[in-house]
């Protein structure tokens, strides 16, 4: 009986909670650098989220490679809705990449929603001989590793899109790991490097700059604000699509209440004007409703984690 009374009491008080949430301000932890595309993502999110809230939505960073500490972080956090994460596509290849992993992505959270997609170029030193895509694939089956192909770091967006091309075309290009996307970017301009693969926040300047050769958009029709730049796809690499997704997720046991709560507050958030102009400025493509919603998130994380292991796992590359 007093079993029975103690659930009753804390079932009373899981739902006051979420009646009455949020009642103080919320953390979102981003698990990578101040400024980077993760960060400019959440912090416009943020923004967005606490005008529905009625609170303060902070951002906090806890950055470490592959994002692992603050993912880490949050895992162990009260999950009562005041400490959530939004991570990017690191957190379905983290499985792959890290052979000691604390966590299970797919079974240690709770699911809020997907926020946006940010697409990604393929570019080459302005001088590299192929004059477009068509041109490269038969030039990268002869040179091989003499062509390097740069990358933002072990496991970024820009390292798994080299992985996947290499995988599609079936050659073997020479990765060259940087400290980010800007050095990485700086040498491609100086003709040190050949290639890179990374998000149009850091290449559609160049681009329209004349500092690169654009050879292609990792989406399936032209981006809006690069509308000159075939997508690779229709350049006959059928079906080659990877963008930079987000998604927002909350410890395990958060109740159901509190995460329903969070993921209409991240909707509203995506149809908000101030969020919208920001994303546009990004090059950022808010996810549809069906995408930001726990079920949403859950799908796109499994499907991705089933995507990349095997990439991954062929050309044994990890973190640790």
């Amino acid at each position: 009986m007093k079993r029975l009374i103690a659930t009753a009491v804390l079932g009373a008080c899981v739902v006051a909670n979420a009646q009455t949430y949020p009642s103080k301000p919320v953390i979102l932890v981003v698990p990578f650098s101040p400024g980077g595309p993760t960060d400019v993502v959440a912090r416009s999110l943020a923004l967005a989220m606490g005008r529905t809230l009625g609170q303060s939505v902070i951002v906090e960073n806890k950055a470490s490679s592959g994002g692992i500490v603050g993912s880490e972080a949050v895992q162990r956090a009260e999950p009562d809705g005041y400490t959530l994460l939004i991570h990017n596509i690191g957190m379905s290849t983290l499985p792959a990449l890290s052979r000691n992993l604390r966590f299970n992505p797919l079974k240690d959270f709770a699911y809020v929603g997907e926020v946006v997609d940010v697409p990604m170029t393929l570019v080459g030193r302005k001088d590299l001989k192929p004059a477009g895509f068509k041109e490269l694939q038969p030039y990268l089956k002869v040179q091989q590793r003499q062509v390097n192909i740069a990358n933002a770091g072990m496991g970024t967006a820009s390292h798994l899109c080299g992985l996947l091309l290499m995988s599609r075309l079936d050659v073997a290009m020479t990765s060259v790991s940087y400290k980010g996307a800007a050095p990485a970017l700086t040498d491609l301009m100086g003709g040190h490097v050949d290639l890179l693969c990374d998000q149009v926040t850091t290449t559609t300047q160049p681009i329209r700059g004349g500092l690169v050769k654009a050879y292609g958009a990792t989406t399936a029709e032209r981006l809006p604000t690069l509308a000159e730049v075939p997508t690779l796809s229709e350049q006959g690499l059928s079906e080659f699509r990877i963008a930079v997704w987000h998604g927002v997720y909350a410890p395990k046991a958060t109740p159901k209440e509190i995460v329903d709560r969070l993921a209409g507050a991240l909707r509203a958030a995506l149809v908000d004007k101030g969020f919208e102009e920001a994303m546009a400025r990004l090059g950022a493509l808010p996810v549809s409703p069906d995408r930001a919603s726990p079920a949403g998130l859950q799908k796109q994380l499994a499907r991705e984690i089933e995507r990349w292991t095997p990439i991954i796992q062929r050309a044994h590359v990890y973190l640790d």
